[in-house]
């Protein structure tokens, strides 16, 4: 999947032409009145001269959604949008149906992610998760580290060994999937279930795909946490993601503390920057 062309086909061409200029980009954000900026190894720089109208934000919105912008709104109650695996964070006013959220509209701001497919870097250290068993592997950084690149390097390398891999892609972020193939390679024994919430889709996987490994992106509610019980007790090994910064911060909150003391994963490894550079550090759980 070529990540850049596909942000660069939802930006109106004075936009395409400032994210031209930084190649090493990881998001383009566009706030309402104000020039674009662009994220680079965690920092933000503003981009241009250019000032983001509104015309803009819904310019990026229509081409998103495919033109049903109003179709689209009950993904919109979440903050983001996944357009062939790229996230658009977004913000605005928001619409209520008595004291439920219907949706956003008076769109002020997007954060749009630029993902990468692979982090060849990180090679050795995703080999040694590998060999000489699969383990369970837990995943750990804040937003936009790098969490779900370096989960696609490790399904593609376990997938292509060949483990049977069921990749539990609800956002469509980790495979961006569109017409039935994965812009992303996922290796040759990965089977894609997409757009279905984790615990539903752990059920198919685990009665259908007879997989060795089941993945999934951000675990972030409890019933997260059931689908992670239940696919370990069924014998099969997880790859998962998490925001957090290492076990010590992941314990100060009560699900992740819950999910530690279930002694399903084998590994953590955590990303974090440092210097414009990402590190990746491995820790043993059990």
């Amino acid at each position: 999947m070529d990540s850049w062309e596909t942000v660069r086909s939802l930006l109106p061409g004075a936009f395409v032409m400032v994210l031209n200029r930084w190649p090493e980009a990881e998001e383009i954000r566009l706030r309402l009145g104000r020039p674009p900026g662009v994220v680079i190894a965690g920092r933000e720089i503003t981009a241009g001269e250019e000032i983001v109208t509104q015309q803009v934000l819904l310019h990026v919105l229509e081409r998103a959604t495919g033109a049903s912008l109003h179709a689209s709104a009950p993904a919109l109650r979440g903050g983001y949008l996944s357009f062939r695996g790229v996230r658009i964070g977004v913000c605005g006013e928001a619409v209520m149906s008595g004291e439920r959220l219907s949706g956003l509209r008076s769109f002020t701001s997007l954060a749009i992610r630029i993902p990468h497919g692979g982090v060849p870097a990180c090679a050795e250290l995703i080999e040694s998760l590998l060999a000489p068993a699969v383990n369970s592997v837990l995943i750990a950084a804040p937003p936009g580290v790098g969490k779900t690149s370096f989960l696609r390097e490790l399904i593609r390398a376990a997938a292509s060994r060949p483990f049977r891999v069921a990749v539990l892609d609800e956002r469509n972020e980790l495979s961006a999937t569109a017409a039935g193939q994965p812009g992303f390679d996922l290796g040759q024994g990965s089977d894609v279930l997409v757009g279905v919430e984790k615990g539903r889709a752990a059920m198919m996987a685990l009665r259908g795909l007879n997989p060795e490994i089941i993945a999934m992106d951000e675990i972030t509610k409890p019933e997260d946490l059931q689908a992670v019980r239940e696919i370990a007790g069924c014998g099969v090994a997880v790859f998962a993601t998490v925001h957090g910064r290492s076990a010590e911060d992941m314990r100060r909150r009560a699900l992740y503390r819950d999910l530690l003391s279930a002694g399903i994963f084998d590994e953590l490894v955590t990303i974090r920057l440092r210097g414009g550079r990402r590190l990746y550090e491995r820790e043993a759980l059990l």
